[in-house]
């Protein structure tokens, strides 16, 4: 029985992607680097920042200085995209459906909590969400289960009636080894680039209840 629904934030509630992008080619062009779109493409959506900064860094960036990385890319993020704030198509209005069935809803991001605070805060849902977690509350990163796990141990359900949406492969490989339901959002992979997910959407106009219900049937 499906009990709560599990937002990633990036790529599911907002297309933050080509932001993401022009943030990064504004850190890395500082350091006279220049990747393709398709280097982003490959290693940057759906990634954690300790991996994405290792990669076109070329060395492994961890610690103290990790956080001083991540902190000057987030900052250009939140800069650029602060007047740009757009939920998905159809996002707001399955929203509310969720909310008008007194559905558990959270997120669970792999962004800094100044990311989530923004877009979360821009769109006036915080309040309605009964689980906020973002990169801080982890020590492990998708694929890893940990966030979904602590998702739904704070809403209080079993993994087994909790529904994720995710964008990435790492994202939702995450809620399949947390043993959720998991409907892939097509705003950056296409269905082949993901891993077998139980739903996929390209967008939620239309997109109702029964149909995610269903699935738990």
């Amino acid at each position: 029985m499906l009990k709560a629904v599990i937002f990633d934030m990036d790529g599911v509630i907002c297309h933050t992607n080509p932001f993401h992008s022009v943030a990064f080619q504004k850190f890395f062009a500082k350091r006279n680097l220049n990747p393709s779109q398709a280097e982003y493409a490959e290693h940057m959506y759906g990634k954690n920042n300790g991996y994405i900064l290792s990669h076109f860094l070329g060395r492994k960036i961890e610690g103290e200085e990790l956080a001083l990385l991540e902190d000057e890319k987030e900052g250009l993020f939140r800069d650029i995209y602060k007047s740009e704030v757009d939920p998905i198509s159809g996002f707001r209005e399955f929203f509310a459906k969720l909310k008008s069935e007194d559905m558990l809803t959270a997120v669970a991001t792999s962004a800094p909590r100044a990311n989530l605070d923004l877009i979360i805060g821009t769109l006036g849902i915080g309040g309605l969400m009964q689980s906020q977690l973002a990169s801080e509350d982890v020590s492990k990163h998708k694929p890893d289960p940990e966030v979904y796990l602590k998702s739904a141990a704070k809403l209080g359900v079993k993994p087994e009636n909790c529904l994720v949406f995710e964008d990435s492969f790492s994202g939702a490989s995450a809620g399949l080894n947390a043993g959720m339901k998991v409907v892939g959002v097509l705003s950056s992979h296409t269905i082949a680039e993901l891993p077998k997910c139980d739903l996929y959407i390209d967008d939620y106009k239309k997109l109702d209840l029964n149909q995610i219900q269903q699935l738990f049937n």
